[in-house]
């Protein structure tokens, strides 16, 4: 059944989330701070999270995410997108979703696969000094000079 959480339905609308998978996703949202001015209500997670994957799905741009959906704006949208990034919500549900298969004894790793794009690089190496020119006086330019001869930027 875990496989079919992904999948269920994937013909039809993928970008609604199954009451399954949204009971794993649900506890690892953080919770929304305090609301500091009056305005609209705030959209429910789980809908901000359908407008996230039809966004994602079709492709089409934040800003133009149909309202009539009832997702909320594309802009609300991507900042509940990336606030989620930003508390480590996905890589939480990785994990989630790699227990539970595991769990279930449905993980072949015979066949598995690292890209490079997936693993998480530093962020910041050592700050290296500015290199420290050899020669004495200033170096020559390659792309001018000061002999009439040499200079494309003079006429004969």
């Amino acid at each position: 059944m875990v496989v079919g959480l992904v999948v269920e339905k994937r013909h039809s609308r993928p970008w609604i989330v199954s009451d399954e998978l949204w009971s794993l996703i649900e506890p690892l949202l953080p919770k929304p701070g305090p609301k500091l001015v009056e305005g609209r209500p705030r959209i429910p997670d789980r809908q901000a999270l359908c407008g996230i994957l039809f966004v994602l799905h079709t492709g089409i741009q934040w800003e133009y995410l149909p309202q009539e959906l009832g997702f909320g704006s594309g802009m609300t949208c991507w900042r509940r997108l990336a606030a989620w990034n930003e508390a480590g919500v996905w890589d939480e549900l990785h994990l989630a979703l790699l227990r539970k298969l595991r769990a279930a004894k449905k993980l072949d790793w015979s066949r598995a696969v690292i890209d490079s794009s997936h693993v998480r690089a530093a962020r910041r190496g050592p700050k290296a000094a500015p290199a420290r020119s050899t020669a004495h006086g200033r170096a020559a330019s390659t792309t001018s000079s000061p002999t009439a001869r040499a200079s494309r930027s003079r006429c004969p």
